[in-house]
């Protein structure tokens, strides 16, 4: 599945445990990465070294994803609510 546009899901939901370019001690979940680009949403690390391993690990899926950016962003939060624990 190709990532949509304008959603940014992934970048929000998720917590991260390690230093990005920006976030010296990482994300917390619920929290828009600073890397997030606001009018497309899309990551400027993308496709550099500086790429977080958790994200370079995310598959986007319809199982993930849901089929709209609000159903991307309640989708990823329940996974990282019940994966936080």
């Amino acid at each position: 599945m190709e990532c949509r546009t304008e959603c940014g899901g992934c970048c929000i939901a998720p917590s991260i445990q390690t230093p990005i370019p920006g976030m010296p001690h990482g994300k917390p979940a619920g929290v828009a990465c600073i890397n997030l680009e606001t009018g497309t949403k899309r990551c400027r690390l993308w496709g550099t070294e500086q790429y977080p391993e958790l994200c370079r690990r995310f598959q986007a899926s319809p199982d993930n994803c849901g089929s709209s950016a609000i159903e991307a962003l309640q989708i990823l939060t329940l996974l990282e609510q019940q994966t936080s624990h």
